[in-house]
């Protein structure tokens, strides 16, 4: 067996992630930018005792909520394009649970992000514990169970030599491009404390790459003969094109065949959306000139996206009868989607290969002209949106124009997550450089722009980040803004009160639906709640300031430049304007029968709607 060290499982979890590595720009760097921990009953003996022995190689940090922590370590990957990536832990019970939630985002959206929580007694000599859950038919469950349907990979280690082939395999999936995902490893807290005498070797330093697989040749070549055959072929960019870190062979091949490009949520900033074929945003929440050119593509060239509905317009946006499908994705799962032909590859390898099997042959002239002209409507359009303006409740696109005409965009992250914002983001925000936007659409977690934040300048520390969040993300989760204070890591905040949930309140009347239960005013109260969120910031250590209009908000933004600490710019908007140009209609299923002649108005028109989807 050779030469042994005796640790306990969480010992040897410790010293086993401290080994593991990466190269980055050249530079061998830790894989794990570190462990975020909330100890409590479960992990605190165990885990907590073997994080504080290797604290000055892998750093631990303290959160002030579980599912806050986690969005910091899926957002830290993320920003960090999955080449490195950080470690969550919790006691069992309501810590493990918190983080669940989390683990849906991570899943969702591929980002790898380990979860080690705590878990019941394998010896069961004290059941049942301090909170555990009980299961009348069936004595193996636990609270833990939860994170199945939620992550890659999942293992219970109820014996201690059990997390020599779990961490291995944790680490395959948390690396590999095709399966990455969330990993969690249910500890045992008795297990935790166990001791075994662990191969040396299980701690030796390891160093892992990126796999990048190469086309099929039978693939490469159907594919050349399919973009030949195309007069109107669009590219749709995807999150995969950033992981993969394609985004120069994504420009080279456009600018080389004459292609434009329009990007998903997670693909946006794939591309240097100053460039001129560059479309922007497409689908639900896309640009005019991207929707304009999908409408009529007969090619969609689908690079690393998953084809989510807002992003294909709920499979309605697409109008030309000879559309065909281009899947160039890691994932056969993604490129044979709606009878995709594939092309199952890394994105920059694929990219490569592709353009150099078409040679010197470019798409239609007529087509790029196309793409300029309505590009041109729509900066008009976007330009208009963003303008400033005196009304005393602005749009959010009037916001998002005041922060991007108040900082540097090269050396920006704009990052969201949940309610309006990230479809008139989408829309709007210039992203000019790879990260330079950060969208957690996936899932559209509300609650996940403070903590994301943290997590996103922590990966990128040279880059000033700016979250823009909602009155009702904020209110759910907020008290990462106290823990980048602690930290001493600087976030910019721009919340935008509509005093609601705003976005969902247009969904509602669009639907046909009464104002009911969304804005405040709308909701059951006997008090409308008045919350000075800039004292509330203020009170958890930011530097908060309240401004009343677009002007103050560019001055503010402008003199907090200098602020060492998280600044937090707070303005009422107005909850019910939207950029009107772009966007496309998106299936959300309407009542077929109602009391309500509005409910029974937009039915109509829903099912007139659902006509044009391609189905299969």
């Amino acid at each position: 067996m050779g030469k042994t060290i005796r640790l306990t499982m969480a010992q040897g979890v410790a010293h086993f992630l401290k080994k593991q590595m990466t190269v980055i720009d050249g530079r061998k760097v830790p894989i794990f930018g570190g462990v975020w921990a909330i100890f409590g009953h479960g992990n605190v003996a165990g885990m907590g005792e073997a994080l504080y022995q290797v604290r000055g190689e892998l750093p631990t940090y303290r959160a002030h909520n579980e599912q806050g922590m986690a969005h910091a370590a899926i957002a830290y990957a993320k920003a960090s394009f999955r080449q490195r990536f950080m470690a969550c832990t919790s006691s069992i019970g309501p810590g493990a649970l918190n983080m669940v939630t989390a683990a849906g985002v991570a899943h969702v959206n591929r980002i790898p992000v380990l979860f080690l929580p705590g878990d019941i007694f394998a010896n069961r000599a004290p059941d049942p514990v301090l909170q555990q859950i009980e299961d009348w038919g069936d004595g193996t469950v636990s609270a833990n169970d939860a994170f199945r349907p939620v992550s890659r990979y999942f293992d219970r280690i109820t014996r201690p030599e059990q997390i020599i082939t779990a961490l291995k395999r944790a680490m395959q999936v948390l690396t590999d491009p095709l399966d990455c995902g969330p990993v969690t490893l249910s500890l045992c807290q008795d297990v935790q404390a166990e001791a075994f005498d662990y191969p040396e070797s299980l701690f030796e330093e390891k160093v892992w790459t990126i796999r990048r697989p190469h086309p099929d040749t039978d693939e490469l070549a159907s594919a050349i003969a399919l973009v030949k055959s195309a007069e109107k072929p669009v590219i749709i960019a995807g999150g995969g094109v950033l992981y993969s870190q394609a985004t120069k062979e994504l420009t080279a091949f456009a600018e080389a065949h004459g292609i434009p490009v329009a990007v998903s949520q997670a693909g946006k900033s794939s591309i240097d959306e100053r460039h001129p074929l560059a479309l922007g945003s497409v689908g639900v929440t896309g640009t005019s000139a991207a929707n304009a050119m999908a409408e009529e593509t007969d090619l969609i060239i689908a690079v690393g996206t998953r084809c989510q509905d807002f992003t294909t317009g709920s499979w309605a946006l697409f109008k030309n009868d000879k559309l065909k499908i281009l899947g160039l994705n890691i994932a056969a799962y993604d490129a044979y989607k709606h009878n995709g032909q594939p092309l199952v590859t890394d994105a920059r390898e694929g990219l490569k290969a592709l353009s150099k099997g078409l040679g010197g042959w470019k798409a239609p002239a007529a087509l790029a002209e196309k793409a300029t002209k309505e590009k041109n409507v729509w900066m008009d359009a976007a330009n208009k949106a963003m303008a400033s303006t005196n009304a005393a409740l602005p749009s959010d696109a009037q916001v998002i124009g005041a922060v991007t005409r108040s900082i540097d965009l090269e050396k920006a992250i704009g990052l969201c997550a949940a309610g309006g914002l990230p479809g008139e983001m989408h829309k709007l925000w210039p992203a000019t450089a790879p990260g330079s936007y950060h969208m957690e659409y996936g899932f559209s977690c509300m609650g996940y722009e403070i903590a994301g934040g943290l997590g996103a300048k922590m990966a990128n520390p040279d880059k000033e980040v700016f979250v823009l969040v909602g009155d009702g993300s904020y209110m759910m989760l907020n008290s990462e803004l106290a823990t980048s204070v602690m930290m001493g890591i600087k976030v910019n905040i721009v919340l935008l009160d509509n005093r609601g949930y705003g976005c969902i309140n247009r969904l509602q009347m669009e639907t046909g639906g009464a104002n009911f239960n969304n804005l405040l005013k709308d909701s059951y109260h006997e008090v409308m709640p008045e919350i000075d969120f800039r004292a509330h910031a203020e009170s958890m250590g930011a530097i908060a300031v309240k401004v009343s209009s677009i002007a103050e908000l560019e001055k503010a933004i402008a003199d907090s430049k200098n602020n060492e600490g998280t600044s937090v710019f707070v303005i009422d908007t107005d909850p019910l304007i939207t950029t009107e140009a772009g966007g496309h209609w998106w299936d959300v299923a309407v009542p077929e029968v109602s009391p309500r002649q509005q409910v029974n108005k937009a039915h109509a028109a829903y099912v007139k709607a659902r006509a044009a989807q391609r189905v299969g």
